[in-house]
């Protein structure tokens, strides 16, 4: 009985400083958007330095109306970047991992030309939320990613 205890005390434990707060680079991998009626998205993060980043894989807005063709950056603010395609730009730069956190991060948006402050949780290894904002985060949108093995 006590072992039983003692097996179910841990275990509580585990799982409770497992949702509580994840190693820092378990957000690196590839993530797609399950959010329902909004673009679909697919981009890997990568670490460098001690901040991460995100590179555009994929987007139902990415291609123009022949399916194959990728669109370019014809809304970015930089007039030297608009004719790089849409596909693999980094869109997601400088996130800090602080107290469980991705913080201080921005989301460069290519389909209107903005970029937004971004903030990042993973809710599991496999569950990440982007919490996207212009000015203070409690207006503002979050996206939901499942990782892509």
């Amino acid at each position: 009985m006590r072992f039983q205890t003692l097996l179910a005390t841990t275990l509580l434990a585990s799982v409770a400083s497992f949702a509580q707060q994840l190693p820092a680079d378990k957000i690196i991998g590839i993530w797609e958007s399950t959010t329902k009626g909004e673009v679909g998205l697919r981009f890997e993060i990568f670490k460098s330095g001690g901040e991460y980043f995100g590179k555009l894989l994929w987007a139902s807005t990415m291609f123009e109306a022949d399916g194959k063709t990728p669109k370019k950056d014809g809304r970015n603010p930089n007039r030297k970047l608009r004719s790089r395609s849409r596909k693999n730009i980094i869109n997601v730069t400088n996130l800090r991992y602080e107290d469980g956190e991705y913080i201080d991060g921005e989301l460069y948006n290519p389909d209107n030309g903005s970029t937004y402050s971004l903030n990042a949780k993973l809710k599991s290894a496999d569950e990440l939320e982007f919490r996207g904002y212009l000015g203070i985060a409690l207006i503002g949108k979050t996206m939901k990613f499942k990782r892509i093995p």
